[in-house]
């Protein structure tokens, strides 16, 4: 026999081998994760018009850290989806921006209930109080909480208009802090009514700056500590450098609204209300860690996000200090969701994160069925 030809039969016995039943050869961990890529699987090929799905789950207790991926990252291309391909995480960024500000009031530079007169910046001070609002009743916690009765820009009709008209609009964060005073009068008194309002965390990314003397998204990477807890493949889209070691990010959609994230200028979205980047594991991972106090100096500090201002609002909003109260198959949840079908639930009966991207949004309904179903499992 040749060596040509003895080369090729070893090959072929060792595939035998090595593929033959390889369900008997999975290791305990392969094992363990087969029925969430099952799961994830089987949503997709109900769901094909949602475009592709990622997930991770973090669950410690279990010594599970999983991500799964089905689909694609670009519904014209075809191109596979890999489960560490990043995405825009949208209003998740709420829930970093918040960590931020906690840190900041962990380390003695202002109190949640401090007034934002002297806290944003003068010249942004000067413009709301001119308009009505009264700066020394609005407190950073009015802020996180959406109850400082701010209007927001994006409510106002000429922000769609113009995101339908010119996609690639180049936005600026002093345009929509305008556009938000322009567009519609204060909604209500500080703490009196809940109004879910991405201004509110603009003037946030000021107070942040001022504090740090740094731009707002430094200040979330250096105070959240992106370094010491592994999140190297998070990154605010445009305003920072994408990572080396991360994929290109994937195609996001909004077809209700013909918008395709690769086809608009994302400053739509970008100054601390949504702009942020991460895989599905970075983003769970921050989540865990946020509630595990991980990401404090004195762990106790995150009992400060649950943070909850009563309001006069009929019904509850469930929603505190950048986080949201969830029902994750039957268990209570912290965490925040996104604009671009993205969501991550902490579940603290399972201390477990489960972070899930819907590429199409309009099928954002999806991520209720992921969450449940991978909880279910765990």
């Amino acid at each position: 026999m040749t060596r040509t030809k003895i080369l090729i039969f070893s090959l072929v016995a060792f595939l035998a081998v090595s593929c033959g039943d390889s369900r008997t050869r999975l290791t305990k961990t392969q094992a363990k994760n087969l029925p969430f890529q099952k799961l994830l699987d089987s949503i997709y090929a109900k769901n094909p018009e949602a475009v592709g799905i990622l997930a991770h789950i973090e669950a410690p207790n279990k010594k599970i850290s999983w991500s799964g991926a089905a689909g694609f990252s670009d519904k014209e291309t075809k191109t596979p989806l890999k489960p560490n391909d990043p995405a825009l995480v949208a209003s998740n960024v709420k829930t970093y921006m918040s960590a931020a500000i906690l840190r900041l009031v962990e380390m003695g530079k202002f109190g949640l209930n401090d007034p934002i007169e002297r806290l944003i910046s003068p010249e942004t001070s000067k413009l709301y109080i001119e308009e009505g609002y009264d700066l020394k009743s609005i407190t950073v916690a009015h802020l996180l909480s959406h109850t400082s009765g701010i209007f927001d820009y994006v409510n106002a009709k000429e922000f769609f208009a113009n995101l339908k008209a010119d996609p690639n609009y180049h936005w600026t964060r002093e345009s929509q802090l305008k556009l938000a005073l322009t567009g519609g009068d204060p909604l209500a008194a500080p703490g009196e009514g809940f109004a879910y309002a991405d201004s509110n965390y603009l003037l946030l990314g000021e107070i942040l700056e001022r504090f740090t003397r740094k731009p707002f998204y430094t200040s979330i990477r250096e105070l959240v500590n992106y370094e010491k807890h592994g999140l190297d493949c998070t990154w605010f889209a445009m305003l920072e450098d994408k990572p080396a070691r991360a994929n290109k990010r994937a195609h996001q959609y909004a077809g209700a609204y013909n918008l395709n994230s690769y086809e608009m200028s994302l400053t739509f979205d970008l100054y601390g209300a949504g702009g942020i980047v991460a895989t599905a594991e970075d983003l769970a991972k921050f989540c865990q860690y946020l509630f595990e106090g991980k990401l404090f100096d004195d762990p106790k500090t995150i009992d400060l996000i649950y943070t909850k201002i009563e309001t006069k609002a009929e019904v509850d909003p469930k929603y505190y200090l950048g986080i949201m109260e969830g029902d994750v198959n039957g268990m209570k949840s912290y965490g925040h969701g996104g604009f671009w079908g993205s969501a991550v639930q902490y579940i603290p009966e399972l201390n477990a994160s489960i972070s899930v991207f819907i590429l199409e949004r309009d099928h954002n309904k999806l991520r209720k069925d992921v969450l449940d179903g991978i909880a279910a499992k765990l």
